[in-house]
């Protein structure tokens, strides 16, 4: 065999790194998200840790080469346990001078540049604002900048091939995902496999993408441009099989799970809207699992549906963001009267009204809360990332079934559309989350009593319609204690508004777990939903700088653990970052009276965790310790 091929490739040195953060920029058309997520694939399946970041616009398609059409996707990648998906790439790839000029401030100094140099056309320069070519104008040069004609390229590969030049042209992002799997030595088969069999029907279309993912490897291989290449070792994990998975797919595999322990069907009544819509796609998907799927023609029509389907007996679930959720509260109130489980799914959004449909925020505590008329309790819990999602899913289905009420679950975009590892469970290690539905009368006088309570959990029975004996009325006026009849009694009224309010209240939930390790720290960094991630970042910067600051993390935003109050106080300053203007430090406050620090984000994106870091670093000396 001739080897003059291999002799002739320039030999290159290894420099391992413990983590990389990568960002694919492009036009909404240029497949950056699809790039990100099968590098985020391979990665996974070598065993590194990761998180991911998608970012792209409300848009369905913004007009070719604008700032306002730029979608990209950031991974961080690492040998170690990660919290967040990086604050700063450290390489970006930018595939049009609108990407360029929308993420090159983000790039870390000395970071790597890849730019497409075949889209930075005049035309294209002014579409993006600028006066000059920043590729000739000297403003790139704090960066390693690699001009790659991938666009040209990747053309003239697929040119034996036959396929059109617009269809090539498209394939030029699997040719930034070949370079960049050469670069760090992650393996493309996976992927080619893949592609083989999402355009198996279009055979040629497939062999396209494969042959600009080829191209892309074999440049690296090939050009001197590239001085060295990278590795990033397989990150220690606690044993166990593992797959990547997105905040969104967690919840529906949560869903189904939550199905299966508890021998029920599951009945999901839903209304597309952005960032929840992958869950119905996702369920849809899932129908040999005894899981029903509805697409209704509005968010009311989802959730009644779903509400009905629950009075029928089924694992019931809706999914929505906030402005949908506003527009199903009469009916999650209908829920809380007819105390019949229902888990409603609220993928948080910026907002007000339609507000940012594709970034995320953490603003509709207080609508979960009280968004509806008259006292009308919900249980409330969150997910800390994508994984957890999964595990959160399953504990409100065990709220929603064993109390009898419907149960909020507060996921944001950020979760959502971000990955991370997830180990796969044994079935052996869910809960246990059978229920037994009312068989007979229960009453003394050999009647059913629809509203006759359960002395620990204070549920009423859950009746499945048709079966004999048990015939009772259902609805949203006010019903009689036990008899479940219409009521206007205004002693009787009391008594449900407070029974109700009791149910809720006398959830079982667990502590609140603090991580202290010195026990000596002074500061308390509280947080819910995804800001999990930013405040484990930046609490260990400040540890890893002497400082011993504790962290909590709230799953049950209502009820709250036991013992949070005693956590609060325990503590000379309380520092609570969310992504809205203090809503939960609202709670708190009105709650505890106590005086907690409130640190708020509302640009649509995470904290990050240098960014953080910098923001609590004032607390942490006002405590008396060093910074």
């Amino acid at each position: 065999m001739d080897n003059s091929y291999d002799t002739m490739r320039p030999v290159r040195p290894v420099e391992r790194r413990p983590r990389v953060v990568i960002r694919f920029a492009g036009d909404s058309g240029d497949g950056m998200q699809l790039a990100g997520d099968r590098f985020t694939a391979e990665a996974a399946a070598f065993g590194n840790d990761l998180a991911t970041m998608p970012d792209f616009p409300a848009e369905i398609r913004a007009p070719h080469g604008t700032l306002a059409g730029v979608s990209s996707f950031q991974l961080h990648f690492a040998d170690y346990d990660i919290l967040t998906p990086g604050d700063r790439p450290d390489v970006l790839v930018a595939m049009n001078p609108a990407a360029l000029k929308t993420n090159i401030a983000d790039l870390v100094v000395g970071g790597m540049l890849i730019v497409n140099t075949d889209e930075f056309s005049p035309r294209n320069l002014t579409r993006a604002g600028y006066a000059t070519d920043p590729l000739e104008d000297g403003s790139l040069a704090p960066f390693t900048t690699h001009r790659v004609a991938m666009t040209s390229l990747t053309t003239a590969a697929l040119e034996p091939l036959g396929v059109g030049k617009k269809d090539a042209e498209r394939s030029k992002n699997m040719f930034a995902l070949g370079l960049l799997s050469w670069m760090y030595a992650r393996p493309v088969e996976g992927t080619e496999r893949w592609l083989r069999e999402k355009f198996a029907a279009s055979p040629q279309i497939a062999e396209a993408n494969v042959v600009a993912l080829r191209t892309g490897h074999a440049y690296g291989e090939t050009t001197e441009s590239f001085a060295v290449t990278y590795e990033v070792a397989p990150a220690v994990l606690p044993d166990g099989t593992y797959r990547q998975i997105t905040g969104n797919t967690a919840v529906a595999y949560g869903i189904v799970a939550a199905g299966v322990r508890s021998g029920l069907p599951v009945f999901l009544g839903s209304y597309p809207i952005t960032p929840a819509s992958d869950i119905l796609h996702e369920l849809s998907r899932l129908k040999r699992f005894g899981v029903s799927t509805f697409q209704a023609e509005d968010e009311i029509a989802g959730i009644g549906s779903a509400l009905g389907a629950a009075y029928g007996g089924a694992l019931s679930v809706t999914t929505t963001s906030g402005p949908g959720l506003a527009l199903k509260s009469e009916t999650i109130g209908l829920a809380v009267m007819t105390e019949l489980p229902l888990l409603v799914i609220d993928v948080q959004r910026g907002g007000p009204s339609t507000g940012l449909p594709t970034k995320t925020e953490q603003a509709d505590l207080l609508q979960a809360m009280f968004g509806r008329n008259g006292e009308s309790p919900v249980p409330v819990v969150a997910p800390r990332s994508p994984a957890d999602a999964f595990d959160t899913l399953l504990e409100a289905a065990r709220i929603a079934l064993t109390y009898r009420t419907p149960v909020l679950l507060l996921s944001d975009g950020a979760i959502a559309n971000g990955s991370e590892p997830w180990r796969l469970p044994e079935e052996d290690e869910l809960p246990d989350l059978r229920v037994e539905f009312a068989q007979g009368p229960n009453g003394d006088d050999d009647r059913f009593l629809p509203y006759l309570r359960d002395p620990d959990t204070l549920a009423r029975p859950w009746a499945v319609p048709g079966t004999p004996g048990l015939e009772h009325r259902i609805g949203g006026l006010e019903k009689a204690d036990r008899t479940g009849d219409i009521s206007y009694d205004p002693g009787n009224h009391d008594v449900m508004v407070r029974v109700r309010q009791a149910k809720v209240d006398g959830v079982s939930v667990p502590d609140l777990d603090v991580e202290d390790p010195t026990g000596q720290a002074e500061v308390l960094v509280l947080g819910w939903g995804s800001t999990y991630g930013p405040i484990g970042a930046a609490v260990r910067r400040l540890r890893a700088g002497g400082n011993p600051v504790a962290r909590a993390h709230l799953r049950h935003l209502h009820p709250l653990p036991a013992n949070t109050e005693e956590v609060l106080r325990s503590y000379r300053t309380v520092v609570v970052p969310e992504m809205n203007l203090g809503q939960l430090v609202f709670l708190l406050q009105g709650r505890f009276g106590l005086p907690l620090q409130s640190l708020t984000k509302v640009m649509g994106l995470p904290f990050g965790a240098a960014e953080l870091e910098e923001l609590l670093i004032p607390h942490v000396t006002k405590a008396g310790m060093p910074a």
